[in-house]
């Protein structure tokens, strides 16, 4: 008796009845499973989001870019500043040549530039008076063919066929080394042109509009095709007072002819005469389209 009791009273403690293991479990909703799915997957971000190191963050957050009208007008401004700093230094480049110049060759190049300026609006006003004497002459046809008479020894000049006189200067280089080439000749005739010069002949040679100038084999130099001889003299007429300081500024002319060992002088003249002509050709091809 004692025994069945134990093992009956053994059952009862070790195992669960019948009707308590075979209790099923209801159903769950399919709305009531979507939440925690939701749920795990939203911490899953919250843990990836944790673990971007600062700079991925940074990376995302600079892009893809997202730009508003506020930083498209600024980034246009700073655009437009920029360049017009960009511009007033090239400028400002520029100018430095000017700067190391010493305040005398500063000087020099102002007057230079005024004596233009003077000699531009002389010129305008001359022509100016020219219109007034067509409008105001009561021979207007004399007034013209004497106009017509002036200005075609105007261009007799400037072509060569008509000789010249009037105050000047004469630039003289003695190249007894042989190292002045015809370049540097051509540059003298382009600073004296530049400087106003009216009239230009190196030694019996007349310069005109279109003079040439080559080396020759024996070191001398041809103008125009003819060999003119040492040494080199240019008669230049126009004003001295443009035409010296033009030949004679820093790095010039004549500093570099004497860079050369030449020997030059220059020498201002109230009475320079040009005497060399050339002869008119006339065009093959070309005529006036006046009617």
């Amino acid at each position: 008796m004692g025994t069945e009791e134990t093992r009956g009273g053994g059952n009862r403690g070790g195992e669960l009845p019948a009707e308590v293991r075979s209790v099923p479990t209801a159903p769950e909703e399919p709305g009531e499973t979507a939440a925690p799915e939701q749920t795990e997957r939203q911490d899953e971000q919250r843990d990836e989001q944790a673990s971007l190191t600062g700079r991925q963050r940074l990376r995302e957050g600079l892009w893809p870019p997202r730009v508003t009208r506020p930083q498209l007008i600024v980034a246009l401004l700073l655009f437009v500043l920029g360049l017009g700093l960009a511009i007033q230094v090239r400028s400002n480049n520029d100018s430095s040549a000017l700067r190391g110049a010493r305040q005398e060759d500063l000087v020099r190049i102002l007057d230079e530039l005024d004596d233009r300026t003077q000699r531009l609006e002389g010129e305008k006003q001359r022509l100016e008076d020219q219109r007034t004497g067509l409008e105001n002459s009561s021979d207007q046809a004399e007034e013209a063919r004497k106009q017509t008479v002036e200005k075609e020894r105007q261009l007799g000049i400037l072509a060569g066929t008509v000789a010249a006189q009037g105050p000047g200067i004469t630039l003289t280089i003695d190249d007894k080394k042989g190292s002045v080439e015809a370049d540097m000749l051509l540059d003298a005739i382009q600073e004296l042109r530049a400087a106003g010069a009216e009239a230009i002949q190196i030694n019996d040679v007349r310069v005109v509009a279109s003079t040439y100038l080559s080396d020759t084999d024996s070191g001398g130099v041809r103008v125009d095709g003819r060999a003119v001889g040492k040494p080199y003299r240019f008669k230049v007429i126009g004003k001295p007072q443009d035409l010296e300081p033009a030949l004679n500024i820093p790095g010039g002319v004549v500093q570099t002819l004497e860079k050369e060992q030449a020997t030059v002088t220059v020498a201002r003249a109230e009475k320079i005469v040009v005497d060399a002509l050339r002869a008119a050709k006339r065009p093959d091809y070309a005529r006036s389209s006046s009617q």
